[in-house]
Order: C-alpha cells, then sequence, then structure tokens
C-alpha cells in the first residue's frame, strides 16, 4: 500500500522497554501477554492494537523497543508496566499484510518514499544510533485468530517533524 500521511490525537498506553538486539527481539516481543493480562487484571480494556515502539536504533548493536496497547485514559503504572502517551501530530503510514519479517523491507520502503517527498522524521542521530520521536508498529492481526504469519496485517506509522 502507498504510505499516506494521516494526524493522531495524542493516545495514552502502557507499555514495557528493554534494551535488545535484532537477534533478541523475542525477550519484547514475548512480553505482550503479560502487558494483556495485565490490563485483564485490572478490566482494563485495550483502545486498540498492541504496537512495538522504537526509541532509538542501531542496528549494529542494540534497540530501544518498547511493547504497548493503546487506552482509552491514562493509567498508573506498576513495576516494569509503565504508562506513557504517544505524541499527536502528522504521521507517514502505511499497511502491510504478510510476515512480520518483511517489516524490515516495508519501512526501507516507506523511507525512501518520505525522503521522496521530502518529508523530514521526527528523528535524530546521536552517538547510540537514531533517536525517534514515535516510529511506531501495529500489529492488527490476532494470533488466536489468525495463526499464519504471512496472512499478519501490520501498520506502521512514523511521526513526522514539526514544520
Amino acid at each position: 500500500m502507498e504510505p499516506t500521511i494521516v494526524e493522531r490525537p495524542t493516545q495514552p498506553y502502557v507499555g514495557i522497554q528493554r534494551s535488545i538486539t535484532m537477534t533478541t527481539f523475542p525477550e519484547i516481543a514475548d512480553r505482550l501477554p503479560e502487558l494483556f493480562g495485565w490490563l485483564g487484571r485490572r478490566g482494563i480494556a485495550p483502545a486498540g492494537a498492541p504496537f512495538f515502539r522504537y526509541h532509538l536504533i542501531d542496528m549494529a548493536r542494540e534497540l530501544r523497543v518498547e511493547a504497548g496497547i493503546p487506552l482509552a485514559s491514562a493509567v498508573e503504572g506498576e513495576g516494569e508496566i509503565v504508562p506513557g502517551v504517544l505524541p499527536a501530530g502528522r504521521y507517514v503510514r502505511t499497511t502491510h499484510r504478510g510476515h512480520p519479517q518483511e517489516l524490515l523491507g516495508v519501512t526501507a520502503d516507506m523511507l525512501t518514499w518520505a525522503a521522496r517527498q521530502g518529508l523530514r522524521f521526527d528523528k535524530s542521530d546521536t552517538d547510540e544510533g537514531e533517536a525517534w520521536g514515535s516510529r511506531l508498529e501495529f500489529y492488527l492481526t490476532d494470533p488466536a485468530v489468525e495463526p499464519d504469519m504471512n496472512n499478519w496485517e501490520h501498520e506502521l506509522l512514523f511521526k513526522l517533524a514539526e514544520a
């Protein structure tokens, strides 16, 4: 799907953050059931699909990634489960149906498209890697309903820099 530019309001969420490598990504992905359980025990319904938020990216060394679940209103966290707010603003958005491993290629295509449009993302280069204001991967497919990962639907949203 061709990327589009969308406006997003602020969105409260709860999440768990980890520093990982590409090979240890399951360390954060495996935390999503814990988040859902935490919400369920408190009678809090998710307000959207689970996501991964990339805060810092250095593909050769480390990624600082957060597994999160959007909420209708802010809550207090507990232990490793912390509240947050996804920032409002203009985002480049694209969707993809296929295996999650394909998202690296989809991301590269989206970054190329944005560069051709002259768009700048809310990110900066640091000694530790690329620091992102908001770079999101939403997982729109419930694995319990569709176990074939080749049929999963994803939404990528990368926040644009302020004008």
